[in-house]
């Protein structure tokens, strides 16, 4: 299945690796790193160079307990950093907002996928979305950032996230979003808690019934540390094995922070499904 992201066309029956860049002062892991438009590029260009086939740029945090930023600051940290990517490197630029305004900004300067970890709920994003004619990635969330850990709960984890996202895709098909340009994401971590988390990865492969490609992103949570007690900077092989055991389950996209190995990862699991074959 290939899809278009503004010009650049990825084979998704693939697994691709998108690398983490977020410019904001508070994300859980490199938050202030990467503030600055010079530092973004130089990060930018060397997520491509290990193998990044997107980059996803993120101007509001959204760890547990994260507060919202403003539409405007919101757009003062993504717009540059889109546009300087976009001047200079061959990679889809995916865009990390919820914002209805960002959407259409980031769009025009050459953003090639949205993706919102609200699943496009807050009001006119489904409308802002089908106008950018770009790709949407929908994610499973319950409750917001700053309260999703209070206390999530599910009858059957798998089954509420299907739900949930079968249902968002009806309310964004409605509002003029192709069907063949939805991604979907069980939303690890967003309120879920590690069993929860675990379910999910263990019944993976069961999302592909809804029929659309699958991005993951589990690098450095802390449903990784609750398993192996390690601090957010020492969850690297355990980032990996996530990573590994999502591409061996069919996942399209796998969103890390540390590319390079990740791709390595990848690599071996398409190589073992094509001997496979």
């Amino acid at each position: 299945m290939e899809m278009n992201f503004a010009g650049r066309v990825l084979d998704m029956s693939r697994c691709h690796v998108m690398g983490i860049l977020n410019v904001t002062p508070d994300s859980f892991s490199d938050g202030g790193k990467f503030n600055a438009p010079d530092a973004a590029l130089a990060r930018a260009r060397q997520m491509v160079a290990d193998g990044a086939a997107f980059i996803d740029v993120g101007g509001e945090s959204t760890r547990p307990g994260a507060s919202e930023v403003s539409v405007q600051e919101e757009l003062d940290r993504v717009c540059p950093v889109v546009e300087a990517i976009a001047r200079e490197l061959d990679v889809v630029i995916s865009v990390d907002t919820s914002a209805p305004a960002v959407m259409t900004e980031t769009a025009s300067l050459g953003a090639g996928l949205i993706n919102d970890v609200r699943a496009l709920q807050r009001p006119g994003a489904p409308e802002a979305a089908a106008a950018a004619g770009i790709p949407v990635c929908l994610m499973h969330i319950q409750g917001e950032p700053d309260s999703m850990q209070d206390n999530p709960r599910y009858r059957n984890v798998r089954r509420d996230v299907s739900s949930f996202l079968t249902e968002r895709m009806r309310v964004v098909e409605a509002a003029g979003v192709k069907p063949e340009d939805i991604i979907l994401d069980p939303g690890f971590g967003f309120g879920k808690r590690v069993e929860h988390n675990l379910a999910l990865l263990a019944s993976l492969e069961q999302l592909h019934i809804l029929g659309h490609p699958l991005l993951v992103g589990m690098s450095r949570k802390s449903m990784l540390g609750h398993i192996t007690g390690r601090e957010v900077n020492e969850r690297l092989p355990a980032s990996v094995a996530a990573a590994t055991i999502a591409a061996m389950k069919g996942a399209s996209v796998i969103r890390v922070h540390d590319v390079r190995e990740t791709v390595d990862a990848v690599s071996v699991v398409a190589a073992m499904k094509e001997a496979g074959r």
